[in-house]
């Protein structure tokens, strides 16, 4: 029998081990092992738990499981009043509240402490003895919800603390979901028919108040600590950027982006930068937090109702507003789809009147429930373009339609089919005047042929004046022609038509990619070039040939044979091909992607590149025989980071990958050349 003592000791250099390592990944994003053996140390301790339970305490790794369901949440009392916060919605109305504060204090000066206002939920977290004891909602600010076996699943929250710790004391933070995680739970409930979360802090709410904490554990919850909110039989820092600092020695995860400011302007500028990269965070933000540094100053501001006046939120222009929905109308694009969207009572959201959005499919139209004349909730996001987040049901009346796609093309009026396996309905009319216009569009589009000048007002023009039917009419204008045109100069109809001249020799995948083929987007066309010399070899291509390349399945071999089967499609290659159109390698495409210096080699750029375009940066990446993905996953190679960098930065450090500044970048693409 193993000596009891011995597998004490073990267990003992196990825990902190793996709490460690817990730190390392959750909390500063920065791991030292890779998850494999991460899970062997976990599952190590899970086996002597097992067979010695004695050994078994409160605050072991091993139990942030979850817990068995339990009858209803029980009730915290918050020995300090957990408040709301005033809001400010203005410089001014931020200098006024500072003003106020100041005058309250004769006068005296402060410096504030600012953070991103993460959009989440409020909880108190207490500590008795170094171990976690209870976890509570904010509630009504006197009592909250114990939702501590919840709580405990969250892995950024410490089930123990330093022996340093004072022997009680409670920290208050924001529980929230990532936007990475919030967006994959929404796909995992839609493929479930379950309805779907609204927003981020929702979802958060929601995975913490299961009765079912095995739910909780399973969604990506995180936590930043904000502040203490008491604590007794030791000491504590004299400011509130004292405390924070203190409280991340103590373990817990704070808002990396935490800053201190000197002066009430300080603090605007402070705001307008978070206004400008608030969509670049990994969560949802909706505002800045100010509080008045000194902790003495806090005390003797005190309380106003159910708000301190130490500290208020200055909130970011809203992103959310509420509007009718006056119908719906269907785009047809240049596949056949049929792609509905809002046409809404005008609203301004985030400083912008909206009076379209989007909707996606028919599908997803019936899952949020979206009925024709309801009041519902339009989300502005970046330059996104605006989406309906739901309805608002309370507000519908008996004469609201439901929607139900049309059985004829609303541009042609052929017949409307829906294919088993997809979710968009299609014209089947391949010569649809929509689809032709849409096809014109694509092709001279940036990430294909490139045509600078040529947008999508100019190919609607030529379209609508019967001057072009296909892409490759575009070749055959002339200065007469484009001098017709409203608006167009002699100058301006010279530039057009130089740059159509220049798009002539753009490299075969971009032909490939202009041409429109379904499913074959930017990715494939570069596959398809790298193995077929050119458009009249990718022709005669087989299916058997097709599907011998990596990634290509039996949909996109389809796709393409039929393709090049249809007569009009060879008719437009061979009207590209007559105008001098280039439909094959150069010598120098011609170099086998192995023998490229950046052959094998994965790249994902996060963030505004200061030198180029990302585009162009991808497009020089491509060049060297390197890869140019949009997701951060363990075969990625390097992430370049720009400005500004988005949540593809946090995963990169999560999963260890090297990082290059855009200096390094450049530096890496120089060498590789020579």
């Amino acid at each position: 029998m193993k000596d009891i003592a011995e597998i004490k000791q073990k267990v003992e250099k196990l825990r902190p081990a793996i709490n460690y390592h817990n730190y390392r990944y959750y909390v500063l994003d920065s791991p030292e092992i890779s998850d494999s053996e991460y899970d062997e140390l976990v599952q190590e301790l899970k086996q002597l738990e097992a067979e010695y339970p004695e050994l078994v305490t409160p605050d072991s790794p091993t139990q942030r499981v979850g817990a068995p369901p339990v009858e209803a949440f029980g009730v915290v009392e918050h020995l300090q009043p957990l408040l709301s916060l005033a809001n400010a919605f203005s410089h001014k109305e931020l200098a006024a509240w500072h003003k106020r504060a100041s005058n309250l204090l004769a006068g005296r000066s402060f410096d504030l402490v600012c953070e991103p206002k993460i959009d989440g939920l409020a909880v108190a977290l207490t500590y008795i003895d170094n171990l976690l004891s209870t976890g509570a909602t904010r509630g009504d600010g006197y009592r909250g919800e114990n939702i501590t076996h919840n709580l405990r699943t969250i892995r950024s929250i410490p089930l123990s603390v330093p022996k340093e710790a004072p022997p009680r004391f409670e920290v208050r933070g924001e529980v929230y979901l990532p936007k990475a995680g919030f967006k994959k739970l929404n796909e995992e409930r839609a493929k479930e028919r379950l309805p779907l979360f609204a927003n981020p802090r929702n979802a958060a709410a929601g995975s913490v108040r299961q009765l079912d904490s095995s739910i909780t554990a399973r969604r990506p919850l995180d936590i930043f600590v904000y502040g203490l909110g008491w604590a007794e039989g030791k000491t504590v820092p004299d400011t509130h950027w004292e405390i924070m600092q203190w409280l991340k020695s103590l373990g817990f995860k704070i808002n990396p982006d935490i800053a201190l400011y000197h002066t009430v302007d300080e603090a605007g500028r402070c705001y307008q930068s978070w206004v400008e990269k608030r969509e670049s965070l990994p969560y949802e933000a909706d505002g800045m937090v100010v509080k008045v540094n000194p902790i003495a100053l806090q005390r003797e501001l005190g309380n106003v109702a159910h708000e301190p006046r130490w500290a208020i939120a200055y909130k970011f222009p809203a992103i959310q507003g509420t509007t009718r929905l006056v119908d719906i109308g269907i785009n047809v694009g240049r596949t056949g789809s049929l792609n509905p969207y809002a046409i809404l009572e005008p609203v301004r959201v985030g400083g912008v009147v909206i009076s379209q959005a989007a909707l996606h499919n028919e599908e997803d139209i019936h899952r949020k429930d979206i009925r024709i004349g309801d009041w519902v909730i339009v989300q502005r996001a970046g330059e996104v373009i605006p989406e309906i987040v739901g309805p608002v049901k309370s507000r519908r009346t008996r004469e609201a339609e439901v929607f139900s796609m049309p059985s004829r093309c609303p541009v042609c009026g052929a017949e409307v089919i829906k294919p088993e396996d997809e979710a968009m309905h299609k014209c089947t009319n391949a010569a649809c005047p929509s689809q032709a216009l849409e096809r014109i569009k694509h092709f001279v589009d940036r990430g294909a042929m490139d045509i600078d000048r040529v947008g999508e007002k100019l190919c609607q023009a030529l379209f609508e004046k019967s001057l072009i039917k296909d892409a490759a009419d575009l070749y055959y204008l002339t200065k007469e022609q484009l001098l017709g045109l409203d608006k167009m100069a002699d100058k301006s109809a010279s530039n057009v038509l130089n740059s159509i001249e220049a798009s002539k020799d753009r490299p075969l995948a971009r032909v490939i990619f202009a041409l429109g083929i379904l499913h074959v987007g930017e990715e494939y066309a570069e596959l398809l070039a790298e193995n077929f010399a050119s458009i009249n070899e990718l022709a005669r291509a087989t299916q058997e040939s097709l599907l011998s390349l990596p990634s290509i399945g039996p949909k996109i071999a389809d796709s393409i044979t039929a393709f090049f089967k249809q007569e009009g499609n060879r008719h437009i290659i061979e009207k590209l091909r007559k105008a001098g159109v280039r439909l094959e390698k150069k010598k120098a495409e011609e170099v086998k992607p192995a023998e490229l210096p950046l052959a094998k080699l994965e790249f994902v750029i996060t963030g505004k590149l200061e030198f180029f375009p990302r585009s162009e940066a991808e497009a020089r990446i491509k060049t060297l025989g390197g890869k140019a993905s949009s997701d951060v996953t363990k075969k990625t190679s390097y992430v370049v980071v720009g400005a500004d960098p988005g949540s593809k930065l946090a995963k990169a450090q999560q999963l260890g990958i090297k990082m290059l500044s855009e200096a390094e970048f450049l530096h890496m693409l120089n060498q590789a050349k020579q």
